[in-house]
């Protein structure tokens, strides 16, 4: 019997595990006709399970769903299905949930507007074929690429989650116990809202940055606050360009919202409709969309023409020139739909039209602005036009209230930050006074004649050639020989004066020996009031994390960086700087750069430690090292694809801008190159070494300085010693071309005309074969290579002889973002640096550094 209980017992369970495997395959092979799937579902985005796209259009969009709403053979019309969704070059996917066209039950490829993306999960982090997405046993839904790296994942494992369920409305659910949710799309909203679906209080809709670009969000943004619904352009602060007031009581919960139902979007206090119409919508509308430029359409399908109907000007009253984009930043909206710049004050044009066939990037300063004395900036005096933030609500409260115009200006000219200065008088004051707005970006103008008088004060800075002061000549004093008495008199006076000399030199010697303890002491002092930094080492502590600096991490300038664990846990790059003279100098600098500045691509500063003559530098820890570790080495053990390439070059640029514009005070860092690039668990990139960085006050566009940096990636200005933070710049471009080469900025091992990087990538342009520099050993390089190219013209823009000619990072990044594109007239004819010639053998050591060590994590390296 117990024989036969056992063979009994292990046919059930053997068949128990064939039946969940067979399940399991059953939901991979056709989950795109279903809408529910169990845990251990799995899915896999490529052709050997989906074979050819089941929806391809013109334009190279194609889907793969795995689940799908309403599939009864006699349905016609659109249906809801979740899954792979690309667009334009399919390179890239997002999962999604979209609208699909059936008829009779089966897909229909339909030329205008299909499908069309509701939801998706990873708009920021596509993946790519054979990328996975898995319903785990633990009841966590996991989107993962092709590498198997998370993309995306609703973090739920542990929740009883029992399957995953899309809803008639395109709600994807996991479900929970009694079919309650767990988790669902509809909490988590993209740039849509489809029928029945709510915005609670903190929620936003975001759209793409672009038409084109469907991968990075923009600024604008749909939200609900307990004051109203507003559409707004999310700066700093922000600038609303339409509103619908309302007074909500306050709730710990969700209570108060608004909903897409039949024909409106209304308003819900305690969950129940109370009669407030916030927008009225088209009542056979399926969904609406807040758009990149800054419309809020509903979209109602035609079964009869086979299209989208689709309802605009839900959020305007002066038609197009009531969006902030329409015309781009500084454009001027007139009432027949043209775009113009702002006109010229003289001979000086201050503006440019960048593009006219897109009204979105019409105008472009010629000098951006800096923050100089007032005598290199005026203003241009604009009348007749209105603003979007006072056209959305006149009653909105202005920065200074009851003013005059001439105030206006002068506070607008005060504050580094702003930008313009829109002033309107009051319709009652029977003086001057009215309104004035200060704007710290400036989106487009409306010329629209307003029923009181307003002035718009555009900034601009004036082109001016600053060049330092060259110290006077001294002029030697000749002896006049009038004989031997004059030229004895003349000896003993040289030499008592030598010995007086030498007394005061003693002397001073001495007094310096005593007084170093109290600098010491003063300069601990000083770096203890640091705002900021959070920690002060003992040495002792720290011998005691790191284990007695037992474990090293790499080789920086200064010296070695080891690893430490804190009490916590958590671990840390413990960095000491060894060696005399200019490392106070260097410590200070760091200490006092990011002990005060926190931005999330910026290596964190933990923590110091001055004792004695010793000097350390506790950082974050960064897993994954130094860049150049990525790009340099050709071992499959190191490998980056284009997406993460192309992010660490925007994590870089947004590190820059912060220095360059977000600080108190403006910050050079000196010295950017892959060294100094740390990437973190997710390859996130952070700047880190700023033990040559340079504080600027805001009043101050350029700083003297001794020259300091890595050979080839200085640029060509630091030999006149007068320098702006387009030094950063240029070494920034230096960097984008070693990301997408993997070549370092000098080789020996290539020919003469190649060896030096800049001076290969000046040929090829000059060739035509600007394609020759993308990574030739990354075939995802060479996949992606239209956008690479497009890569090596910011570098190349950052790279212009001319720093004025080069862009700012904040430039850069709404190139990277595609709202700008690169000029045409870029000069490509960068002349091999003498700095370069100068130092060759230096150089030739720093190329070797990078591949020559293995570079462990957290290499910070200090300057040469």
């Amino acid at each position: 019997m117990v024989s036969l209980w056992s063979l009994w017992s292990f046919l059930l369970s053997f068949s128990f595990v064939f039946l969940s495997q067979f399940s399991t395959f059953i939901i991979d092979a056709q989950a795109q006709y279903d809408n529910y799937a169990p845990l251990s579902s799995s899915w896999y985005n490529g052709e050997e399970t989906f074979g050819e796209p089941s929806i391809r259009d013109p334009q190279i969009t194609a889907v793969r769903p795995i689940l799908l709403r309403n599939t009864g053979v006699d349905y016609d019309g659109p249906a809801y299905a979740c899954g792979f969704y690309c667009n334009v070059v399919c390179n890239n996917y997002l999962f999604a949930v979209f609208i699909v066209i059936l008829n009779g039950g089966v897909f229909e490829n339909i030329n205008d507007g299909f499908p069309q993306v509701v939801w998706s999960a990873n708009r920021n982090n596509p993946v790519k074929n054979g990328a996975t997405v898995q319903l785990t046993s633990e009841g966590d839904l996991v989107l993962k690429d092709a590498d198997q790296t998370v993309a995306w994942s609703t973090n739920t494992s542990g929740k009883s989650v029992i399957g995953l369920n899309l809803t008639d409305s395109g709600n994807l659910v996991l479900l929970g116990a009694n079919n309650a949710p767990v988790w669902q799309s509809f909490d988590h909203p993209m740039d849509s809202l489809v029928l029945g679906q709510k915005l609670s209080i903190g929620q936003k809709l975001v759209p793409s940055v672009s038409e084109t670009n469907w991968t990075a969000q923009g600024l604008l943004s749909l939200s609900m606050t307990r004051t109203g619904l507003f559409a707004q352009m999310d700066t700093d602060p922000p600038q609303v360009y339409f509103v619908v007031p309302a007074n909500l009581p306050y709730t710990s919960d969700d209570s108060n919202y608004i909903k897409f139902v039949n024909g409106t979007l209304a308003l819900f206090t305690n969950s129940t409709l109370n009669g407030s119409i916030f927008i009225n919508i088209p009542p056979a509308s399926l969904f609406m969309r807040l758009e990149y430029d800054g419309h809020l359409r509903a979209y109602e399908f035609d079964g009869h023409q086979r299209q989208w109907i689709v309802a605009d000007d839900l959020l305007q009253k002066h038609g197009d020139c009531g969006y902030p984009t329409v015309c781009g930043q500084y454009g001027i909206c007139s009432s027949n739909g043209q775009c113009t710049c702002p006109d010229s004050d003289g001979d000086t044009n201050y503006f440019k039209q960048i593009n006219n066939r897109h009204r979105n990037l019409w105008c472009y300063r010629e000098v951006p602005l800096c923050c100089d004395n007032s005598q290199f900036q005026s203003f241009l005096e604009l009348g007749d036009l209105s603003y979007v933030t006072y056209s959305a609500d006149p009653e909105s409260t202005p920065d200074l209230a009851n003013v005059n115009m001439v105030y206006c200006k002068e506070a607008c000219a005060k504050n580094c930050s702003c930008k313009a200065a829109f002033f309107l008088k009051d319709r009652d004051s029977p003086t001057d006074s009215g309104s004035c707005y200060l704007l710290t970006e400036v989106f487009s103008l409306m010329n629209l004649k307003l029923p009181v008088k307003s002035i718009f004060y555009l900034k601009v800075q004036n082109i001016s050639n600053v060049v330092p002061k060259s110290p006077g000549s001294s002029r030697t004093p000749s002896f006049n020989n009038r004989g031997r008495t004059n030229r004895l008199a003349s000896i003993l006076g040289s030499s008592l004066g030598s010995v007086v000399a030498l007394i005061i030199v003693i002397g001073v010697i001495k007094v310096l020996c005593r007084k170093r303890e109290a600098v010491d002491e003063a300069e601990e002092n000083h770096l203890d009031r640091i705002p900021g930094v959070p920690m002060k080492f003992t040495y002792d502590s720290l011998k005691v994390i790191t284990k007695d600096f037992s474990k090293k991490l790499g080789e920086g300038g200064f010296g070695s960086v080891f690893e430490g664990t804190l009490q916590d846990g958590s671990k840390v790059a413990v960095k000491p700087l060894d060696g005399l003279g200019h490392i106070k100098k260097s410590f200070s600098a760091e200490v006092e750069t990011i002990g005060s500045i926190h931005h999330v691509n910026l290596v964190m500063l933990v923590g110091f430690c001055t004792e004695n003559s010793r000097r350390l530098l506790v950082y974050e820890y960064m897993p994954n090292g130094s860049l150049d570790k990525w790009i340099f080495c050709r071992s499959s053990e190191y490998v980056l694809n284009w997406q993460q390439r192309r992010k660490i070059v925007y994590d870089v640029a947004k590190g820059l801008n912060y220095l360059h514009e977000g600080c108190r005070r403006k910050i050079l860092h000196l010295d950017i190159k892959p060294q100094n690039i740390l990437l973190d668990t997710n390859f996130d990139a952070k700047v880190a070494d700023f033990g040559l960085s340079k504080l600027i006050d805001r009043d101050k566009s350029q700083v003297v300085t001794t020259m300091r940096g890595t050979p080839g990636y200085l640029a060509p200005e630091w030999l006149s010693a007068a320098i702006t933070e387009k030094v950063d710049v240029y070494s920034f471009g230096v960097v984008v071309l070693e990301i997408v080469s993997a070549r370092k900025v000098f080789d020996n091992s290539q020919d003469s005309e190649s060896m030096y990087l800049v001076g290969a990538f000046r040929r090829k342009v000059e060739e035509g074969r600007l394609s020759d520099m993308v990574d030739i050993h990354s075939e995802d390089m060479r996949v992606n290579e239209v956008e690479a190219v497009n890569m090596l013209r910011i570098a190349g823009w950052c790279l212009q002889g001319d720093y004025r000619k080069r862009p700012s990072m904040s430039v850069v990044m709404k190139v990277l973002d595609g709202l700008m594109d690169v000029p045409d007239d870029l000069e490509y004819d960068f002349s091999f640096p003498p700095l370069l010639k100068s130092r060759a053998k230096v150089l030739q050591e720093e190329a070797h550094f990078a591949p020559s060590t293995l570079l462990m994590p957290s290499v910070l390296s200090g300057p040469r």
